[in-house]
C-alpha cells in the first residue's frame, strides 16, 4: 500500500471532529442558508471544544508530572517537553479566538464570502478550513505577495 493511502484528507478530520458527513447540497438551494450556516456552527463548535479539552489534558498533565528532577539532564528534557507543549496550547489558544470571531460571522450571517473581493468562498473549502476567511483565489495571490515581499 503506497504511503497516504490509510489517511483521510484533512476535512474529514475535521467533520470527524464534529460527527458529521460533508454537506449534500441540493440543486437550486441558496448558498449559506440556514441548514449550511448550522452545518457549519456544529463543526466549529465541536472543533472549539475539543481544543478546549487539549488545553484541560494540557494543564492537568503539565500539573502531575510537575517534579523536580535532581538531575539535570532530566529536569532540562521535562522543561523542553513543557516549552513544547506551552507552544502548542498557544497556537491552539489563537486558534480558539479564530473559531469565535468565526462563529460571531456564522451569528452575523456573513460566513462564507470572501473577506476580499466578496464571493462565496465554497462548501468544501469551508469543511476543510471552516475558519477561511478568503476564497482559493485571493488566498493564493495573497501567498505569491507574501513569497514576493519575503524573497
Amino acid at each position: 500500500m503506497q504511503e497516504g493511502q490509510n489517511r483521510k484528507p484533512s476535512s474529514l478530520s475535521i467533520l470527524a471532529i464534529a460527527g458529521v458527513e460533508p454537506y449534500q447540497e441540493k440543486p437550486g438551494e441558496e448558498y449559506m442558508n440556514e441548514a449550511q450556516l448550522a452545518h457549519f456552527k456544529l463543526i466549529l463548535e465541536a472543533w472549539r471544544n475539543q481544543l478546549r479539552d487539549e488545553v484541560d489534558r494540557t494543564v492537568s498533565h503539565m500539573q502531575d508530572e510537575a517534579s523536580n528532577f535532581p538531575d539535570p539532564v532530566d529536569r532540562a528534557a521535562q522543561e523542553e517537553e513543557f516549552s513544547l507543549e506551552l507552544r502548542n496550547r498557544d497556537r491552539e489558544r489563537k486558534l480558539i479566538k479564530k473559531i469565535e470571531k468565526t462563529l460571531k460571522k456564522v451569528e452575523d450571517d456573513d460566513f462564507g464570502f470572501c473577506e476580499s473581493c466578496g464571493v462565496e468562498i465554497g462548501i468544501r473549502r469551508l469543511e476543510a478550513r471552516p475558519t477561511a476567511d478568503l476564497c482559493i483565489d485571493c488566498k493564493t495571490l495573497a501567498e505569491i505577495r507574501e513569497k514576493q515581499m519575503a524573497g
